[in-house]
């Protein structure tokens, strides 16, 4: 086992949601600012999550083809970097499009095969994984914050300065990140036994529809905020908030896998997504949207944690980065189809939108549990 194997996977997590915390909460506002409207802004994210369940899976299978996965992670972070440089004289649709759908992938592709490489590193320096990850959400809750504030009176190209900056940092973390000896070699055809596994192929639905049913908040939940009357700076701490209350789940996780197993994490997640999403429709007070924040713990970080472990104890060492990366393939398929059509949804009835979400998590929810209790396919 590499020296400082911890600090320097923490320091993955930190940097990769150092750009996360930007571009999630902000990226819309910056495209509005290019003059997209929301049907336009649905249509190039929903694009930029299609595009990840090509090269998503791809990332995986070299990854695992690999001695080395760092050289294929470096390789990734520096795309994403070009990509965010390139924005900056980017004015056009199909320009936007692109470059969204690039530095995307990017973002997709890396954050699979780090959890991948701290699943590797927890299973043989039994290090937890909640409280490895947690460093990248309190790193969300930083950028979050910070760009919140810079954006506060400023141009929105103040967003994709950020952008870029943590993206060079980015770049560094995955260069530093230690080796970990894992079985290469591994081929696609020699995986399929694993990745079409009847049980596998349920739990990618029953996560993926969890984790898509953000696709509302995450496409428009800072612009309807804004139409609330919402500051800059009040919606950063929203989203902070959120984080926050995803620490907390993280820390304290293990604890949780140990008493309702992973997919039991996966059904909790998608019963807290289904009461957070009914409740953001109906409610424009920032009280009762603050409380609701704090779900989120709940509709991704127990969702996360869950899938996580499922994955850890599915696939072989051969052939568990292409298993991570499929599984974000298929959560961005469906998200993207979500966002797609949250685009209209949202430009019709605003916050209604939310109630299709909530059935989304709903329905996540009930094939964790039937999956679960053995009442679809059998454990073995």
């Amino acid at each position: 086992m590499p020296r400082l194997v911890a600090p320097r996977l923490a320091f993955f997590y930190a940097a990769i949601f150092l750009v996360i915390g930007v571009q999630l909460p902000f990226w819309p506002v910056w495209l509005a600012a290019r003059g997209l409207g929301a049907v336009e802004i649905g249509i190039v994210m929903a694009l930029g999550l299609w595009f990840k369940t090509l090269t998503t899976p791809l990332a995986g299978i070299l990854a695992d083809r690999s001695v080395d996965r760092r050289f294929t992670m470096v390789a990734i972070a520096a795309a994403g970097l070009v990509g965010f440089a390139l924005c900056l004289p980017a004015r056009d649709f199909l320009a936007l499009a692109l470059l969204n759908a690039l530095t995307g992938a990017c973002l997709s592709a890396l954050i699979p095969l780090g959890d991948n490489l701290v699943l590797a590193a927890a299973q043989r320096a039994r290090l937890d994984y909640g409280r490895m990850r947690l460093w990248g959400t309190l790193a969300f809750i930083l950028a979050t914050l910070l760009s919140g504030s810079a954006l506060a009176g400023r141009d929105a190209d103040v967003i994709l300065e950020c952008l870029i900056a943590a993206s060079a940092l980015l770049l560094l973390a995955c260069r530093l990140l230690p080796h970990l000896a894992v079985p290469a070699r591994a081929s696609f055809r020699a995986a399929r036994g694993t990745l079409l596994a009847p049980r596998y192929l349920v739990f990618l639905a029953a996560g993926a529809l969890v984790q898509a049913s953000h696709g509302v908040y995450y496409a428009f939940g800072t612009l309807h905020w804004q139409t609330l009357g919402f500051s800059s700076r009040t919606i950063a701490l929203l989203w902070a908030e959120g984080a926050a209350a995803e620490i907390a789940l993280f820390f304290w996780g293990a604890p949780l896998v140990r008493r309702y197993g992973a997919l039991g994490l996966v059904a909790l997640g998608g019963s807290g997504g289904a009461l957070r999403w009914a409740a953001t429709a109906v409610t424009q007070d920032l009280a009762l949207i603050a409380l609701v924040q704090l779900l989120h713990a709940l509709s991704f970080g127990a969702a996360h944690l869950g899938a996580m472990h499922f994955l850890a104890g599915h696939a072989p060492g051969e052939h568990s980065a292409t298993s991570q990366a499929l599984y974000a393939a298929v959560c961005g398929v469906v998200a993207g189809v979500v966002v797609l059509g949250a685009g209209p949804l949202y430009s019709a009835v605003d916050g209604g939108a939310y109630f299709a979400m909530s059935a989304l998590s709903a329905m996540g929810m009930a094939l964790a549990v039937m999956l679960a209790r053995g009442a679809v396919l059998p454990r073995a």
